[in-house]
């Protein structure tokens, strides 16, 4: 390959580099700055002044989860008779399928979900056994959704579900939505284990 070739390939990869690295730094300083003046990052108060409201999550918005931060890809708004629940879906940037659950039931209660890939399991049964752990079947029902932006899936329709959980409070959850059982694990979290950052609409 041609010397002068090399070099501007290499120039344009710097340039690349150096520009990726000043907007993640402006990303990270945009983001702080978004953050409430005075705020413990370790405080154990649930209170929405300090987490943001998980309730309003819209695509675009930023949720820091344990100290990584993910952006919300899409939503689904979910409801059955009067209840309703929401799912958003993080962008964790391998591929994975990861979201969180907003629902009040009565209290506000926050789960980080993540696909368990190749699971065979089928819900059904008062228990289902997965990785040497047991779960016992919670709720089960239909209910129709909206979605918006991305989420891999039709604007609207309905879906089925079975959730099950096990002793230690860990999630498993069969959602249905085009024909095929797909399994998540969950993950409850505290009110000092997220935060939310609105998307910036001006």
């Amino acid at each position: 390959m041609d010397p002068i070739v090399i070099v501007l390939i290499i120039v344009i990869l710097a340039l690349a580099v150096a520009g990726f690295i000043l907007w993640k730094r402006q990303q990270d300083k945009q983001r702080k700055e978004r953050r409430p003046a005075g705020v413990d990052p370790f405080s154990s108060a649930d209170d929405d002044s300090v987490r943001g409201n998980p309730r309003t999550l819209k695509p675009g918005d930023i949720v820091e989860i344990r100290g990584t931060d993910y952006a919300v890809r899409g939503t689904l708004h979910l409801s059955e008779g009067s209840y309703s629940w929401m799912e958003a879906f993080l962008d964790t940037g391998v591929g994975d399928k990861m979201w969180l659950s907003v629902e009040d039931d009565p209290d506000l209660e926050v789960v980080v979900w993540r696909e368990v890939k190749g699971a065979t399991i089928q819900p059904g049964g008062r228990t289902v056994e997965l990785d040497g752990r047991s779960y016992n079947s919670d709720e089960s029902g239909e209910a129709q959704f909206v979605g918006e932006a991305t989420t891999g899936l039709a604007e609207r329709g309905m879906m089925r579900y079975h959730d099950y959980e096990s002793g230690d409070g860990t999630r498993l959850s069969f959602e249905d939505f085009t024909g095929k059982w797909e399994v998540a694990r969950g993950e409850v979290l505290r009110g000092n284990e997220y935060k939310i950052f609105p998307v910036n609409n001006d």
